[in-house]
């Protein structure tokens, strides 16, 4: 390795701490708003108002910043660089355009939005704050647009702290707004947040912009690289949207309900979601190396790396759905009852976290495998026509049993959707993309459920008993403590292979778990299933002719692949 080599080593080192950082505080400070406005306006007909025009803003985030804009726009403008040109000529055709497409969907949205609530949520008993709302929020379709332009270039330049600070900006916005205006306007004040919040989202990056369009070149555009991006992005445009659909049938249903329904089935998934989150956080680390896997056309390499994913996300996320179901009214006593939001919200929101918890398996196993479906050359439709199988299911459950049982249906109805969208979708990966060895991975989870579920009802028991009179945090410490044990007592059942991907060191004198996966003391393997060749380092020498044949295509799906999002709770 050249000094060269070694200095852009640690700089990518230090960009990927900078951006960990950064969005973890921009996650941070969305999880704080959640918490303010249900401190100063609890769970109510405003808020539910509010939320149907949040739904703008969160379709078009995944959209215009997360998902298509980066899809597409990352390997076109790395191309350009990697021919010696820049985006000076992509951004003078393309923005300005797409700025001006973006704006008409705006002005439509403004003045249709009473037709917008209506369908939306037409059980709204008064739709008019709604109406406002959506007109402000209409703001970031033209913002977000902007802000996801900048961030795919500037990501192809290798600069990922603006990037990164979005969020951050964004959720800077709105509190800010709140702060100072929940007085005088009441819930308006947040709406005018997110209009104020997406314009920072832009303002963050543009300096850095600037200086990439006054270095760079002006190179001639790729049109038809540009065409054949739309026509690979359609699969992923489509996927988005579906998933995205889901919190379109909850709110519909749920506009419907008593006041204030959407906000606790709003509240309670902001809580279950944290967890989802952290586990594809996990497994982000693993997700180039699936990509090159891919690109190689190394299928035993696809199918080991998304067994190892699958334990280990679908590990933390059951360990803390029990962990949920047991607290459930302690965690939101401690997040959220103060202020506005009384013990009856706490009461109504925490039996739903108890059945929306019940999904995020599901949740988590979706978002992975589309990964999986997404590291192919060109992304398959399988993953969007998947999940409109289980949005119907959703959309079933939910105009069945809402009337019933109100927002705990609509929590049952997601789970159900997307846990049977997770299980076709892992048939599919077996069938179409690699040969997973899903017995195995169901008997790792199997022991896992069963110890989490121990522990967490232990912690339960113990939190009801000698802890009873203890304050909330104490007896939230017990049971995620006791939780966390059970998911260390997975990692080690489960056995050296799944955990070498992070380097964590492991006993190799351990004869159980070498004997059940037929592992010699070497760290070779037996096993049909595991058996890609050698080793990891074995691998990369292996594969050094065919990475040379597909290195167009690996660094287009790494590229493109690594901007696949998590989920909407990091907004």
């Amino acid at each position: 390795m050249t000094a060269r080599d070694a200095g852009r080593g640690v700089s990518i080192g230090r960009a990927a701490a900078l951006s960990g950082v950064l969005i973890a505080a921009g996650t941070g400070l969305g999880f704080l708003r959640d918490l303010v406005m249900a401190h100063r306006f609890g769970a109510s007909g405003a808020t539910d108002a509010f939320l149907v025009a949040w739904t703008i803003p969160e379709t078009v985030s995944p959209l215009l910043i997360e998902d298509a804009m980066a899809l597409l726009l990352v390997p076109v403008v790395t191309r350009l660089l990697a021919g010696g040109g820049g985006l000076r000529a992509l951004t003078a055709t393309t923005l300005p355009r797409m700025v001006l497409g973006l704006t008409a969907v705006t002005l439509a949205l403004g003045i249709a939005a009473p037709a917008v609530v209506e369908a939306l949520a037409p059980g709204l008993p008064e739709p008019g704050p709604a109406v406002q709302c959506v007109r402000l929020t209409a703001v970031t379709v033209v913002t977000f647009g902007v802000a996801g332009f900048m961030s795919a270039t500037l990501r192809a330049h290798h600069r990922f702290g603006p990037p990164a600070a979005i969020y951050l900006a964004y959720n800077v916005g709105i509190l800010a707004l709140i702060a100072g205006f929940a007085g005088l306007v009441g819930i308006m004040s947040a709406a005018i947040g997110v209009a104020c919040g997406s314009v920072l989202m832009v303002a963050v990056q543009l300096p850095a912009f600037v200086r990439c369009l006054r270095e760079d070149a002006a190179p001639r555009t790729g049109a038809a690289d540009l065409r054949l991006g739309l026509a690979a992005i359609a699969p992923v445009v489509v996927y988005t949207v579906t998933r995205q659909a889901q919190v379109f049938v909850e709110r519909f249903i749920g506009s419907g309900l008593a006041a204030g329904s959407i906000s606790h089935l709003n509240y309670a998934q902001k809580v279950a979601q944290v967890p989802m989150v952290l586990s594809l956080l996990i497994v982000t680390v693993t997700f180039p190396r699936l990509a090159r896997a891919s690109a190689d056309g190394d299928t035993g390499g696809v199918a080991r790396r998304i067994r190892q994913d699958l334990v280990i996300a679908g590990g933390f996320v059951l360990s803390a759905s029990a962990f949920l179901v047991a607290f459930a009214p302690d965690v939101i006593r401690v997040l959220f009852q103060h202020g506005e939001f009384t013990a009856a919200d706490t009461r109504d929101t925490a039996a739903t976290l108890r059945v929306y918890a019940l999904g995020l398996w599901g949740q988590s196993t979706v978002g992975l495998a589309a990964r999986a479906f997404f590291a192919q050359k060109r992304p398959p439709w399988r993953p969007a026509a998947v999940l409109a199988g289980g949005l119907a299911v959703t959309a079933a459950v939910c105009a069945a049993f809402a009337a019933l049982a109100g927002t705990a249906a609509l929590a049952a109805a997601d789970a159900a959707g997307i846990t049977i969208a997770a299980v076709l979708l892992l048939a599919g990966l077996r069938a179409r993309v690699a040969p997973i060895p899903l017995r195995r991975v169901a008997a790792d989870l199997a022991r896992l459920t069963v110890l989490a579920s121990l522990a967490a009802a232990a912690a339960a028991l113990l939190a009801t008993g000698p802890l009873g009179a203890a304050p909330a945090l104490v007896r939230l410490a017990a049971g995620g403590l006791a939780t966390a044990a059970a998911f260390a007592a997975l990692i080690a059942l489960a056995g050296r292979d799944l955990i070498a991907p992070w380097g964590i060191p492991w006993p190799s004198w351990r004869p159980g778990a070498l004997a059940r996966r037929g592992r010699t003391p070497s760290g070779g393997t037996s096993d049909p299933a595991d058996r890609t060749g050698a080793g990891d380092g074995a691998d990369d020498q292996a594969r050094t002719g065919g990475q040379a044949r597909a290195a167009s295509a690996g660094g287009r799906t790494a590229a493109a692949g690594a901007d696949v999002p998590l989920d909407r709770s990091l907004r």
